[in-house]
């Protein structure tokens, strides 16, 4: 999976009609609506006649063809974005109409080339899932485990005292069980790890 770094933008032309392809990353549903907001007071109508839109976010998503024949718009926005394994993106083509009607398979084509030219001009980040684990150590023990955590690049992301120091540390998905290990070898032993759902 990518994530953009920053909005990118470019313009095509086809038959008349300018196209105006954004991208830009977002965390939200509500900060995708106030960038669509946006977007729709910087190019106004009522020469700019639709503003397709897509939303791809941690686990939710949004398809808007704003007026354009159904399947025409969002639908090939949405499969430019699937196939660059996009995640956190509001993608949004503005349309000009310049008189001449482009037919089903002529938009499907315009709004293709429309987001693959702003993506074109778009830097790209990988994002690699992350997942939380509780891990315990006794109270002597807080300042070394503290100290792998940071010397392994993972981020405690809460803590709680108790009988026991636990810390929720951030770990890298795909190799989960590895980093535990190592941190495990590195406290001699003194550690444990609660259940995923623990």
């Amino acid at each position: 999976m990518f994530q953009l770094q920053e909005k990118a933008q470019a313009e095509v032309e086809i038959r008349k009609s300018r196209f105006i392809g954004i991208v830009l990353p977002v965390a939200s549903r509500d900060e995708a609506l106030r960038e669509l907001a946006g977007i729709r007071a910087r190019w106004p109508g009522p020469d700019a006649r639709h503003y397709c839109a897509v939303l791809l976010c941690a686990g939710d998503s949004m398809l808007d063809d704003d007026g354009e024949p159904s399947g025409t718009a969002a639908k090939p926005m949405y499969n430019v974005l699937q196939h660059k394994r996009l995640t956190n993106v509001l993608a949004v083509v503005v349309r000009y109409f310049g008189g001449i009607k482009l037919g089903a398979g002529g938009l499907v084509r315009a709004y293709t080339q429309a987001v693959n030219a702003a993506l074109a001009e778009a830097a790209l980040t990988p994002v690699s899932r992350t997942c939380l684990r509780r891990l315990a150590v006794d109270f002597s023990g807080e300042a070394r485990l503290r100290h792998a955590c940071q010397e392994a690049g993972l981020a405690v992301v809460d803590q709680q005292y108790a009988d026991r120091v636990w810390l929720t540390v951030e770990l890298p998905e795909a190799d989960v069980d590895a980093r535990l290990a190592e941190l495990a070898d590195r406290m001699a032993g003194a550690l444990e790890v609660a259940a995923p759902d623990g």
